[in-house]
């Protein structure tokens, strides 16, 4: 998922909408400054107005935008580990998706992997899609993300959505064997093995030939 810029957004969206998110924009923006200057924040305190348009951002802007506009109110807010995991604990899928996309800006280390891990336990395409982005290629380990991989195929999301794809796969023998086995698991129960698959055999660089293929 590539998050439009507020420039981009502002080209999308009417007038009203337009005024919505630069009010909230404002107010994220003034809770990151009040961040900086308070590192001992309250973890007990209501929940900032960006929080709060945060969630009603679809009702605002349009559900085609709700995403975009969610994300960068996160990434204007500098929302921590423990806001982003909030928020997405608490939130609709909808909003969950709109956390995933923020990692990566958001959180240097690895911290917020079990976000990731979380929506990768679940069958909503657009989650897993969101979840395969470029922090799930900077920090999910070899063998989580061998099982991402997989995960995008068994459920039908386009492997386009797996950020680092090709520099991960390439020359990953292990990843190759566990699509050459869900290949051949396919083929046996008579079911259609799904054209990216293929694919990213290709990048691993171990692409097996049609008889090979046919034998294994």
């Amino acid at each position: 998922m590539v998050t439009p810029t507020r420039d981009e957004l502002d080209a999308r969206l009417p007038d009203a909408a337009r005024a919505w998110l630069d009010e909230a924009l404002a107010e994220a923006a003034h809770a990151a400054a009040d961040t900086a200057a308070d590192t001992a924040a309250d973890t007990t305190r209501a929940p900032a107005p960006w929080e709060l348009r945060f969630a009603s951002a679809g009702r605002h802007c349009g559900q085609d935008h709700a995403d975009s506009v969610r994300t960068l109110l996160l990434i204007e807010s500098r929302a921590d580990t423990a806001t982003l995991s909030r928020l997405y604990h608490q939130g609709t899928a909808a909003e969950r998706r709109a956390v995933l996309p923020a990692l990566h800006a958001l959180v240097e280390g690895p911290a917020a992997l079990p976000l990731v891990e979380d929506a990768l336990r679940t069958n909503d395409t657009r989650l897993v899609a969101a979840a395969v982005g470029p922090y799930a290629a900077a920090h999910l380990d070899p063998h989580s993300w061998r099982h991402a991989v997989l995960k995008c195929l068994f459920t039908g999301v386009p492997v386009d959505a797996v950020a680092g794809l090709r520099s991960r796969a390439a020359g990953d023998s292990e990843l190759a064997r566990m699509l050459a086995d869900y290949a051949a698991e396919r083929t046996a129960a008579g079911r259609d093995v799904p054209p990216d698959l293929q694919r990213v055999l290709t990048l691993t660089g171990e692409q097996q030939s049609e008889k090979e293929a046919e034998e294994s």
